[in-house]
């Protein structure tokens, strides 16, 4: 069982930028499709970024242009860069192989709160 530690969730204001790390607890990057997830309060988890293993980025539309995942093979942690936020934004983000359906098996998240 590959354990996944997200962080650098938080408040920022409307506009802000925050960036989301993924450490995963071995080498998994090379092998399986990566994703960041969010789920809001009241609302189905999404999957709204995702990397191959190849390096192929695709985006849900409600992020498309403002967010950016990457990964760090030798560091096994994959990142959410995500710039231009909005209240919207709001919710717990995890990451997880991108998969469907969604994997079983969940770390704790990240909480990002977007609020002026």
């Amino acid at each position: 069982q590959v354990q996944l530690v997200e962080s650098g969730g938080g408040l920022v204001h409307p506009g802000g930028s925050l960036r989301l790390s993924c450490a995963a607890s071995r080498s998994i990057l090379t092998i399986y499709e990566m994703g960041w997830y969010r789920q809001a309060p009241g609302k189905q988890r999404e999957l709204v970024a995702r990397i191959t293993s190849g390096g192929r980025l695709n985006y849900a539309d409600s992020v498309k242009g403002r967010f950016t995942i990457s990964r760090d093979n030798a560091k096994n942690t994959v990142y959410l860069q995500m710039n231009s936020l909005k209240p919207e934004d709001t919710a717990v983000y995890y990451c997880n192989r991108a998969t469907s359906p969604f994997p079983t098996y969940w770390g704790q998240g990240t909480q990002v709160t977007v609020s002026s």
